[in-house]
């Protein structure tokens, strides 16, 4: 009988290291923000450098990294928030701008358009799962 204890308890060591490893994301806050979304710090005034399908976003201090996130690409999933905003799914944004206010009010401000994409509530204030690609 010990020694199946022992094995159980193996296995569920190894389930909690697997679940502990397959996380992978930072956590922080989304919202929204609507056009106008040029200038932007990253590229100006050309509009060429919105991702097709319009899923960007503008990045606080702390993901803007004095500019270097540039054109990073951030797979990212809404987890939770009041009143249940989260659609099913994952979305992939990239950076063009820093938030635009001080202090920013959110990890990432999205454009409309991609957050519409994870939350049903326009107005709301998301927590998100978010990894760099």
């Amino acid at each position: 009988m010990s020694k199946m204890r022992f094995i159980l308890a193996v296995a569920v060591a190894g389930l909690l290291c697997f679940d502990i490893v397959s996380v992978s994301g930072d956590i922080g806050t989304a919202i929204a923000y609507d056009p106008p979304y040029l200038p932007t710090r990253c590229g100006g005034y050309d509009q060429e450098q919105f991702p097709e399908g319009g899923l960007f976003a503008a990045a606080s201090d702390g993901v803007w990294d004095n500019g270097a996130a540039c054109g990073r690409r951030y797979r990212l999933k809404c987890i939770s928030g009041q009143r249940k905003p989260c659609k099913n799914g994952s979305i992939v944004i990239q950076v063009v701008d820093v938030c635009r206010t001080n202090p920013c009010r959110a990890t990432l401000t999205l454009s409309s358009k991609a957050f519409d994409a994870i939350s049903r509530n326009p107005n709301a204030k998301i927590n998100v799962e978010y990894s760099q690609i």
